[in-house]
């Protein structure tokens, strides 16, 4: 009977074992791009791996041995990533392998994974060219939540203009090794989209595909065997975690980021670069993910409360990459990821030059000699650079063009240590021409090594924090109305309602979260967020005059407050500054164990708090009322995020964060500080009568943490507090988390 016992807990604990989330990752993504090479008919092919490992990264040694035709891709950039919570990093290799290839792959010591292909050559009947097997764009490690469903679609290309599908390994065939499948994930094979249907515990599990192509055929063709002409792997990761939000406030994507699958086309050594940019309103977002060719530029990464957004560009140099290079990236909050998207940079394939081509690189200008027999059927009239303004000669042998190297159209670029100078010489139509007569598009480029560049040409910086805002202190204190430095304000306040969005309020109240937003006082105020004065059936009006103000705030000596004006302070003194208040939130207790928002994402958690207009741009005022915070002690401590900005054209402003009508490209046009975390001392809740002169100012520590590296501060200064009382209790700047100046250089 033991016996019997023990065996069945032993087939239960097999049982859980093989149907929970997988412990252990082969790697966390995996692509390989295909190339056949022609010299030997396609038997062998030129494969191009990316794999995503988790941290800590793995070495690159023991991926090429001696004498293979290998490289790893080691690059000043590396792509890496820290939500899933373990964090992970980008590797890239190219090597050359049998078309029809098996192998087991290990990163390191503890990343190991299998990788089967199969690209034996076929040669295409349409074109007599070897075929060329489907490109797949590895996205960051996905993300989900229990309980809410979710689609991911696969970006696919392919560059015989095949039709590619998407279908589950199969182990049997030798695809691959403990790949078992699960039933929360589904295929579409024909769209290659998965769906992750949310029923699934907590966990990472692994998915393994293979990618196809297919001669592509007329719906009304009935097609017997229409076998696929190869197959490529494709090993993806999901991260299920728990959560209480509703499944739709994941980060979104806005106009101005480039939309799912778009093709960038890029002559060499040309700068290709786009925008991307998010709205979240839930959470905001802590990185922006992305998974890219080497040496692609990220730069800029900005995130103030809902909107994020980050640059991202890449120039093509001499190199041995695909023809095909996606960028996939997602935006990442603590809890949520966007939905992944990715757009492709495709190398236009570009033909020898003829016999007696000349590019002569002299100190200021370029000077190119090409023969018009070359040209054939070209109008060479409709030939120029990229300012038309520079001429191009040309007689019955030769076409000439002299091209300065700081005029012309002529770009600068940075490709590794060297800079390049660049202009194209190309046919232009009017638009309204439409010609069937061949066109011209002839990059031109003089490299100058590192070596030589000298200066400013090659070293080029933005300006640092401090020299734009100066040396900035934030600080919280708390004051009644119509006292402290802007009491002239809080008197007989103008008040400002940005209340939370009601779709907001209506889903917090449903799933329980909104407990300290409902209150039982009703407060009119206008709801578009413009200036307004705002009128309460309290006892103690939000907009009463100043004696009622003091009257009803103070009470009696030993009686609790009713209201406290929150001020958040800067010393800014540029004129163009304005402060944003992503968040701020109240505890009872001084290491924030427990606390309660006040405001989030800009917007207020309560229709009794707002914010009171000054002319000071440079700080915030919001007037909380008391009884609408859970606070039951007689102290609490504040705790707010802030940041200053200035738009950097008349016609930019900073962003509004909580309004409906916020862009990305409100961020994209502003320089912003590092975001700021100031936390006030203990402010008494309680009246007494304590004369507001006798409390002095305590300079408070300003501590700097990098968010790239998340690691302890590196450096510290001391803030300079204006000289002013307070009612309560002085700020001190806790941390600042750093997000750097919106960069107009992206290297």
């Amino acid at each position: 009977m033991l016996d019997r016992f023990k065996l069945s807990l032993l087939l239960q604990g097999l049982t859980l074992f093989l149907s929970g989330p997988a412990c252990e990752a082969s790697s966390l993504g995996l692509t390989v791009h295909v190339v056949p090479l022609g010299s030997d008919g396609g038997k062998t092919v030129r494969a191009h791996f990316t794999a995503i490992a988790p941290s800590p990264c793995p070495a690159l040694s023991g991926l090429c041995a001696a004498g293979q035709d290998c490289q790893v891709h080691a690059t000043s950039l590396p792509f890496t990533g820290t939500k899933p919570s373990s964090g992970w990093c980008v590797r890239q290799w190219q090597k050359t392998v049998p078309s029809n290839y098996n192998a087991t792959i290990s990163l390191g010591s503890d990343t190991e994974f299998y990788v089967s292909m199969n690209a034996e050559p076929k040669v295409r009947a349409n074109s007599g060219r070897l075929n060329q097997p489907a490109f797949v764009a590895l996205p960051p490690p996905l993300r989900a939540r229990v309980n809410c469903p979710r689609h991911f679609y696969l970006s696919v290309k392919d560059l015989d203009g095949d039709k590619v599908q998407c279908r589950f390994a199969r182990p049997e065939q030798g695809e691959c090794v403990s790949c078992t499948r699960h039933s929360f994930i589904e295929l579409d094979e024909e769209k290659c989209m998965l769906s992750f249907t949310g029923k699934a515990p907590a966990g990472r599990y692994f998915i393994y595909l293979m990618a196809e192509d297919l001669i592509p055929a007329f719906k009304i063709r009935y097609v017997i065997n229409n076998t696929p002409l190869s197959s490529v792997p494709v090993h993806l990761s999901l991260t299920v975690e728990e959560s209480t939000s509703s499944c739709s406030d994941e980060p979104v994507a806005t106009d101005e980021t480039p939309k799912e699958d778009s093709v960038l086309f890029s002559l060499p050594y040309q700068e290709m670069k786009f925008q991307v940019n998010y709205f979240s309103q839930l959470e905001s977002v802590v990185e922006v993910a992305v998974v890219g060719p080497p040496e692609l530029y990220r730069t800029g990464f900005t995130s103030v409360g809902p909107l994020s957004t980050m640059a991202m560009a890449w120039i093509r140099a001499e190199n041995k990459l695909a023809r095909l290079l996606p960028i996939c990236f997602a935006a990442n909050t603590k809890n949520l990821q966007s939905e992944p998207r990715c757009v492709w940079l495709n190398q236009r394939e570009i033909m020898t030059l003829p016999a007696g081509t000349e590019l002569k690189c002299e100190k200021t200008e370029m000077t190119l000699v090409l023969p018009v027999a070359s040209l054939s059927n070209i109008n060479l009239a409709e030939l120029q650079l990229n300012s038309p303004t520079c001429p191009v000669s040309y007689n019955n042998t030769h076409l000439t063009a002299s091209i300065s190297l700081s005029g012309c159209g002529t770009k600068t670029v940075h490709s590794g240590s060297e800079l390049v100078y660049t202009n194209t010489l190309q046919s232009v139509r009017p638009f309204t021409m439409v010609s069937r007569k061949p066109s011209l598009i002839l990059p031109l480029a003089c490299r100058i090594p590192g070596a030589q560049v000298n200066g400013s040409k090659y070293e080029i910086s933005m300006p640092t924090e401090e020299e734009t805002f100066g040396e900035i202190s934030v600080w919280i204190t708390f004051y009644p109305p119509g006292e402290g430095p802007l009491g002239k304000f809080t008197a007989n306040p103008t008040l400002r309602s940005n209340y939370i969005f009601a779709r907001r309020v209506r889903r917090d109240i449903e799933s329980g979260a909104g407990s300290n937003i409902a209150s039982n006082s009703t407060t009119t105020c206008s709801s578009n967020n413009t200036t307004s004065t705002c009128s309460s059936n309290n006892t103690t009006s939000s907009a009463g005059s100043s004696n009622n103000a003091t009257t009803s705030t103070s009470g009696a000596v030993g009686s609790r407050l009713q209201q406290l004006d929150l001020y958040i302070m800067s010393n800014c003194s540029i004129v163009q500054a304005e402060m944003i208040v992503s968040n701020c939130m109240e505890s009872e207790t001084e290491d924030f164990t427990e606390s309660h928002l006040i405001l989030d994402q800009g917007c207020m958690l309560s229709n009794n708090t707002f914010e009171i207009v000054t002319t000071q741009t440079n700080s915030k005022v919001y007037r909380l009322d008391l009884n609408a915070l859970e606070v039951n002690g007689s102290t609490m401590y504040v705790q707010c995020t802030v940041n200053l900005c200035i738009a950097t054209m008349p016609s930019h402003k900073c962003p509004d964060l909580c309004t409906r009508s916020i862009s990305g490209s409100n961020v994209v046009g502003s320089l912003f500080t590092r975001s700021y975390t100031v936390r006030s001392r203990a402010v008494s809740l309680i009246a007494t009568n304590a004369d507001p002169a006798s409390m002095t100012i305590t300079t408070a520590a300003l501590t700097t943490t990098t968010q790239a590296t998340n690691t302890a501060a590196q450096s510290t200064t001391t803030s300079r507090a204006p000289e002013h009382t307070t009612y309560a209790a002085t700020g001190v700047i806790f941390t600042a988390v750093s997000i750097f100046l919106q960069s107009t250089v992206l290297f």
